[in-house]
């Protein structure tokens, strides 16, 4: 018998299978060790045939799994995500598996085994051979617990437990323990639901056993998570599994905690936040049966579950669900595939959807659920937009009169107060108020940015960083201007306002540490802090029910950015955000501070109408051709020779208007938004079309031409999040 191996090779241009000889029982799916050349390689098992190849080929050197790791549906899911993409198929399954079961050497993870002890023969006959109390306390504490882990007996006495071991009174076992053991005290019980939670959940229900997609637009606070819960708990009692996806890391705990306090242990977590042993503990847990629910962000859509009965995906809008690098991936994309393939229905919810979702359900080809009102007796807050012009000729800078007076109102009235600045950093970046020079990061085009507490000037693209002089490296000069606003910076103005509250700040630079998402989360809920401020992590999902004022440093953050997005995501972020206030029976407020008080998009979050803004928004995108209207692909021609880069980017652009139809757009080539990284200098070329059904075939040539290129990179993303 022979196996067609994909192997893992780091060269673009070597792709397809390689023949070899079986000397012991494998299976499709499984990983392999074999020679190929002089190297020794893992890959995956993609085919077993029993047709002996023309030429003489080696045997595989030894069968890494008795199990496959990919199952039919997987294998086929990465031929989807191949052709889709246009990646190659071993990064395509590399992306769905844990670093314990990638094809790659070195990476294989140990499980976790724990050492107890148990009886040898009963209990009167175990303790005739005691010889002293200690030897009887271990023997009676075994017995009371039928095992005892090792190290608890140790403790009382290691003579005694050796004695009994070498005596056969006692014999040890190891046993297999997961590393992620999450428990939750307070049962959370099933709640009645409202007309509109019931009507949400009927019309999903009727779906249960067929392939649909519904979109959930539930307005902040109207109970979408317990329409989940309940839909879920219907899919589990037919015999059946769910996957639930959050966009974050930071929105996991709380939606842990809720659902293993309803589900108990029925639950497995996958997210970035775990380590490489916890995530393996957690794949096998799930490919085991042990579990039911899978919950998780981006990568948990790949969980290798074998009878899916719903998907969902919460805060359906969110960019984090596209992947940045290959495989250009939308995980949207993926649970449609596997919805459809187990014939159950997807939901997709968010109380600001994406406006090409939204396009999708008033054609009918989603079904578009809505729910209007906050559950009891919760309102909507009450938004005011404050003009920073005018602020900032009263010398109020960072935080005007009115979100100050509000502030002090709150901690006044002990509750708490959410605000959001979308940058990380004490400073934007650092001048020389005398010559007008800028740190820059040398490997990237863009300021460093002032981390005070580290006194570090770091790149957020490349991760460089050096430590803050304190004179100018060009003119010698100690005037230095700290310009730009971060979470950093304003910390430290609200402490200084508010000298008696008690701040958190909830970033990258502050949850990078293993489980401080969940402590920041668990502090501000159980009020040990007044204030939490942070960037986008904490305007969505998150439920607070004392924070009563939702603070909005500056919402022209997003609204500047040059992208086709950007007033999608100013309102998302804004109303999101707005959202996290009066959730309970406690009236919100939310107060956005802005430069751009006449701005539409502001003007539709503050007035509660996303109505109004999808139109306003489709009619833009309709006049420039942009999504729903036109399909975009985004083109990177990246090279670490400004001129390479410059002359490839002009040939790629003439190849596609001579080989793509007259109705398509190519715009470009221009340099890209972030024109340097890591010393590497990159060209964009966009495409927009309608239908064009030589597209993926050019695309395809352009980058097996490109693949031998050792000096020139082309990334190709296909309907990318941003441009």
């Amino acid at each position: 018998m022979y196996a067609n191996v994909l192997v893992e090779l780091k060269s673009k241009n070597i792709t397809g299978t390689y023949t070899y000889k079986i000397k012991e029982k494998c299976f499709v799916g499984c990983r392999v060790l074999v020679e190929f050349g002089k190297q020794k390689l893992e890959g995956f098992v993609l085919e077993i045939t029993d047709l002996k190849p023309e030429c003489e080929v080696k045997e595989i050197i030894e069968v890494i799994d008795k199990n496959p790791v990919l199952n039919k549906e997987l294998l086929e899911l990465g031929k989807y995500i191949s052709n889709t993409t246009l990646c190659s198929l071993i990064s395509a399954y590399e992306c769905m598996l844990p670093t314990a079961l990638k094809a790659k050497n070195g990476t294989n993870v140990n499980k976790k085994e724990v050492k107890y002890l148990i009886l040898n023969n009963d209990i009167e006959q175990a303790l005739k051979k005691c010889k002293n109390k200690n030897q009887i306390t271990i023997v009676n504490l075994i017995d009371s617990c039928k095992k005892l882990e090792k190290k608890e007996a140790l403790l009382i006495s290691s003579s005694s437990t050796n004695t009994l071991l070498k005596n056969k009174v006692i014999k040890e076992v190891l046993e297999e323990v997961y590393r992620y053991n999450k428990e939750v005290k307070n049962n959370s019980k099933k709640m009645h639901l409202t007309d509109e939670q019931e009507n949400a959940f009927n019309e999903i229900n009727k779906s249960l056993n067929n392939y649909n997609t519904f979109l959930l637009h539930g307005i902040t606070g109207s109970g979408k998570t317990e329409v989940y819960m309940q839909i879920i708990e219907e899919v589990i009692n037919n015999g059946k599994e769910a996957i639930m996806l959050v966009p974050e890391i930071s929105l996991t705990p709380q939606f842990v905690n809720k659902f293993i306090s309803r589900f108990d242990k029925n639950v497995a977590i996958l997210h970035s936040g775990l380590s490489n042993g916890e995530k393996y503990d957690e794949w096998r847990k799930i490919e085991r049966k042990e579990v039911k629910i899978v919950i998780g962000t981006r990568s948990a859509i790949f969980a290798p579950l074998t009878n899916i009965g719903i998907i969902i995906i919460d805060e359906e809008h969110s960019d984090t669900y596209k992947q940045d690098n290959v495989p250009r991936y939308n995980a949207k994309d993926i649970a449609n595939f596997r919805a459809k393939y187990y014939n159950c229905p997807l939901v997709l919810g968010s109380a600001t959807p994406d406006l090409i979702d939204l396009a999708k359900a008033r054609k009918g080809l989603y079904t578009l659920i809505e729910m209007k009102n906050r559950v009891g007796r919760a309102k909507l807050p009450q938004c005011y937009i404050v003009d920073m012009a005018s602020e900032m000729k009263k010398r109020n800078p960072i935080i005007s009169e009115l979100l100050q007076e509000k502030i002090q109102d709150r901690l006044n009235k002990k509750e708490q107060i959410i605000l959001l600045l979308n940058r990380r950093g004490f400073s934007t970046f650092i001048s020389c108020s005398s010559c007008g020079y800028v740190f820059k990061c040398p490997h990237c085009d863009i300021t460093l940015t002032y981390h005070k507490s580290s006194n570090m000037l770091r790149c957020h693209y490349c991760n460089y960083a050096i430590y803050k002089k304190d004179n100018c490296p060009n003119c010698n000069n100690e005037d230095l201007t700290f310009l730009g606003l971060g979470t950093e910076k304003l910390e430290k103005e609200i402490s200084k306002k508010f000298p008696d509250a008690n701040i958190v700040r909830m970033d990258t630079d502050t949850t990078s540490r293993k489980g401080m998402h969940e402590k920041i989360i668990e502090d501000f809920q159980q009020q040990k802090y007044d204030i939490l401020l942070g960037t986008q992590m904490i305007s969505k999902g998150l439920d607070f029910p004392n924070v009563t004022l939702v603070g909005v440093i500056n919402a022209d953050t997003t609204l500047n950015i040059p992208d086709f997005k950007a007033n999608q995501r100013t309102f998302e972020l804004l109303y999101q955000t707005s959202g996290r206030a009066g959730r309970s029976d406690k009236s919100g407020e939310v107060i956005i501070q802005t430069f751009n008080p006449d701005n539409y998009t502001i003007k539709c979050v503050v007035e509660n109408n996303f109505e109004k803004f999808y139109q306003y928004e489709m009619g833009i995108r309709k006049k420039l051709k942009y999504p729903p209207y036109y399909y975009l692909v985004n083109l990177k021609i990246a090279s670490k020779d400004y001129e390479v880069a410059s002359k490839e980017s002009i040939k790629v652009a003439n190849y596609l208007k001579n080989n793509l139809d007259d109705n398509t757009i190519i715009l470009g080539p221009s340099t890209a938004a972030v024109f340097k990284t890591n010393n590497v200098y990159r060209f964009q070329i966009i495409i927009k079309y309608r239908k064009d059904e030589k597209l993926f075939s050019v695309l395809s040539d352009l980058q097996n031409i490109f693949n031998t290129n050792n000096k020139v990179n082309l990334e190709i993303d296909i309907n990318p999040s941003r441009i």
